[in-house]
């Protein structure tokens, strides 16, 4: 049976994860706690933490498996894309261990992780199937074929979804992660309150930089007229928020959909966790015949299941690296 330890360590989650013949046995996370304070991921502090939680983590990992090391077939890592200090810390664990135990190194592209994440648990969507993959650096649309054969068929010009939340909760005032604070408050909030402008985008693409730009002046011309506008609608404005932030997504994959005929649809990434972008996913998939997807929330955010997974289907076609392998920040499909 092809047993797999994997690794993640793109940005600021230290991951390790066993997969058994496409099962996931365990699922470690340790978070960092030490970017709260700064607004954001600090890239040498994440590389620091990264480097004091591997050993624990993995440790944990196997064990909670029942794994034993000489029993592994294969060590898999995070190649890219990510924090190149963060990448180098599980890339070097990875070989030295690939090393160690004479095993096969098998490197992972973070995105199509994710996208694979569909596929850990049951129901898990037919091939070919198209995935809104949406996270704090990353916002595409893409066309599986296979496990190992995808395509990008639309992506975000400038910044990502993610991104704009998190970036209109710090206008807000609100505490780093932002994102899920948003979709909190606007479950108390009139989502028709306010209305954003949808940017006109051609083709599958996407754009959030100029929706930051009116949120950000929306607010301060209000809070011109009434210095406490925000904390008096922080619920409405939320709501408003997210309300244009999941239109915007929608509609580029119901474009997608129509273009493709393709009617089996998932979603992937940290964002995929947000309340009403499943909502409304459910919502397009009743109207418009879709069979609709998305991983458990554990493996929504970075985690080294879906790297684990990913690392299994590369597996089986053979498709390992040498020692040299080395990661990148960026990173082609």
């Amino acid at each position: 049976m092809i047993t797999i330890l994997a690794i993640e360590s793109s940005c600021d989650e230290t991951a390790a994860s066993v997969c058994r013949e496409g099962r996931i046995l365990s699922n470690i996370i340790a978070s960092q706690k030490v970017h709260e304070s700064y607004g954001g991921v600090v890239p040498e502090l994440a590389s620091r933490a990264h480097m004091q939680h591997i050993v624990p983590v993995v440790d944990q990992a196997m064990k909670m498996a029942g794994v034993e090391m000489d029993s592994l077939d294969g060590i898999a890592f995070t190649q890219a894309p990510g924090l190149i200090g963060a990448l180098l810390v599980g890339a070097q664990f990875a070989r030295s261990m690939a090393l160690a135990l004479n095993k096969p190194l098998i490197p992972v592209h973070h995105m199509q992780a994710h996208v694979i994440a569909n596929l850990i648990d049951e129901p898990s969507p037919s091939f070919p199937f198209l995935c809104l993959t949406v996270s704090g650096g990353h916002t595409q649309i893409v066309l599986c074929e296979s496990p190992t054969i995808m395509n990008v068929i639309g992506e975000t010009i400038d910044d990502a979804a993610g991104e704009a939340f998190d970036k209109s909760a710090k206008i807000l005032g609100l505490p780093y992660p932002g994102g899920p604070l948003i979709d909190s408050y606007s479950k108390q909030g009139n989502p028709k309150a306010f209305i954003f402008p949808e940017p006109q985008i051609p083709g599958l693409n996407f754009s959030f930089s100029g929706l930051k730009t009116s949120i950000l002046y929306f607010l301060q011309e209000h809070q011109r007229q009434n210095p406490n506008f925000i904390e008096e609608r922080l619920p409405d404005i939320c709501a408003s928020i997210q309300r244009r932030i999941v239109t915007i997504l929608l509609n580029k994959l119901k474009k997608a959909a129509v273009e493709t005929g393709i009617k089996e649809i998932c979603l992937a990434g940290g964002v995929s966790s947000n309340s009403e972008l499943r909502s409304a996913l459910k919502e397009a998939g009743n109207k418009y015949g879709w069979h609709t997807y998305y991983p458990s929330p554990q493996y929504c955010t970075d985690n080294a299941a879906m790297i684990a997974m990913t690392a299994y289907y590369k597996f089986l076609d053979g498709d390992f690296a040498d020692l040299s392998a080395v990661p990148s920040a960026r990173a082609t499909w």
